[in-house]
């Protein structure tokens, strides 16, 4: 379901209407022309959210947690993730892994941006893997000469 958009002024002059907009869609996009746009939601849409969420973060940590759950991740998660065809399997199961925990992260902590990092990293490698040119560049042995200690960034 998309939510209706409205610019950030027409919010600050018609409050009342974007209020009636959000009790019939609970949720409206507001777009802002100097800065990142935002979302209005209301309470129990959020706390819907949260649940989903949380609900997602146990069932997939009980999937996993038994055999035959695992197996049925392991079968059912390329139609999630159609890229992870060019990972092994150990790198699928620790993928799987680093999800379910990410996902737990949202869940409990609110924090969505390592379940984010945890895809496009993955995806990443995928794509790497998927190149055999670029595997090769990438993992080819380096030389011995010693370049210093690299800094943090």
């Amino acid at each position: 379901m998309s939510a209706p958009t409205v610019s950030f002024s027409d919010l600050s002059k018609n409050a009342k209407r974007v209020a009636e907009s959000l009790d019939r869609a609970q949720r409206v996009h507001i777009s802002r022309r100097d800065g990142e746009d935002l979302y209005l939601t209301t309470a129990r849409h959020d706390q819907q959210r949260e649940e989903t969420a949380e609900i997602t973060a146990r069932l997939l940590a009980a999937l996993i947690s038994s055999e035959d759950g695992a197996r049925a991740i392991l079968l059912a998660i390329p139609s999630v993730f159609p890229w992870i065809r060019h990972l092994s399997a150990d790198e699928v199961r620790q993928f799987v892994q680093e999800l379910t925990q990410a996902t737990y992260d949202v869940a409990e902590l609110d924090v969505h941006a390592n379940l984010h990092r945890v895809i496009v990293e993955w995806r990443a490698t995928a794509r790497i893997l998927a190149d055999p040119e670029l595997t090769a560049q990438l993992t080819r042995p380096l030389p011995d000469e010693d370049h210093g200690e690299v800094t943090a960034p």
